[in-house]
Order: structure tokens, then sequence, then C-alpha cells
């Protein structure tokens, strides 16, 4: 079944649990969901607020609109 899932946040969340970070996915165009690839530096940096954004498996945006929520 397939899901759109709405992500916010357009960088990674950072998890300091050991001696080195981990970086989590918070914008879900990652290859390496759940951990954060840098998939967002190319997409994300362009993004214009108030605006939905669906993307296709390869990356590239698929549809924009106005977000309705």
């Amino acid at each position: 079944m397939a899901r759109l899932v709405r992500h916010d946040l357009k960088g990674p969340v950072r998890i300091d649990p050991q001696d080195k970070p981990v970086f989590v996915c918070a914008c879900g165009l990652s290859k390496k969901f759940p951990f954060c690839d840098g998939s967002h530096k190319g997409h994300c940096a362009v993004e214009k607020d108030g605006r939905l954004y669906l993307y296709a498996p390869d990356g590239s945006v698929a549809e924009e609109r106005d977000d309705p929520g």
C-alpha cells in the first residue's frame, strides 16, 4: 500500500547517543532512511514555504501545489 507521509523539516535531526553523532532523516528524501544521506541539500533548500512537494522515486519533483494544511 502506498502512503503519503508529510515531513515538515528541511534537514536531519542530530542524536548524540555515543562517541559520534547520528543524523536521522527528517525530510523523507534519504535513500538510507531512517538515516540522513544528505539528499535534503539538493532539494529542501529550494522548497518554498506554504507549498507541498511530491517527489518521484528518482528524487525529482513530481508535483508542487499549495499546502492545504
